[in-house]
C-alpha cells in the first residue's frame, strides 16, 4: 500500500528503479482492488487481500493470484504479455522498458509484426 502514489498515478514495483506510471486500465483495476480491500477492514499492507491474509500481514499467494483467473481461462503470463504488448504499442517502448526496469530489447519483442495502419499526415513541401 505504501508503494502507491494516487496523486502521480504511479506505483513502485519490487526493486524497479523508478515508479511505474499507471495506464487507465491498470488504474481502474487497482481502484477496484483497493475498494475490495477497504471492505475487508484489514491492516494487511498488501493490495490483494484474501480471507486468509486479511487478518495477517502476509501477501496473497502466487497460487491464489493465478487461480483468480481460472474462470476466464487466462494464465497470468498471457495477461502480462498482453498488457506489455498494449503498453509498448501505445507508448514509447524505451519509456516502458525504463519504467518497468527492463532492458529495451526485452520489450521490443512485443513490437514484432506491429504495423501502424494510420496514414502519415501530408507534409507541405517548400
Amino acid at each position: 500500500m505504501d508503494d502507491i502514489d494516487p496523486t502521480d498515478r504511479t506505483v513502485r514495483l519490487g526493486k524497479r528503479p523508478h515508479p511505474v506510471p499507471l495506464d487507465p486500465a491498470s488504474r481502474s483495476v487497482l481502484q477496484r482492488c483497493l475498494a475490495h480491500r477497504e471492505n475487508q477492514h484489514t491492516d494487511n499492507p498488501y493490495v490483494v487481500v484474501t480471507r486468509i491474509t486479511k487478518t495477517g500481514r502476509s501477501p496473497a499467494s502466487t497460487a491464489y493470484i493465478s487461480h483468480v483467473l481460472d474462470p476466464c481461462g487466462i494464465p497470468p503470463r498471457t495477461l502480462r504479455c498482453t498488457r506489455l504488448a498494449d503498453l509498448v504499442n501505445v507508448l514509447d517502448p524505451k519509456l516502458v522498458a525504463a519504467a518497468l526496469g527492463m532492458e529495451p530489447e526485452g520489450v521490443m519483442i512485443y513490437l514484432a509484426d506491429h504495423v501502424d495502419r494510420t496514414p502519415l499526415p501530408d507534409v507541405p513541401t517548400a
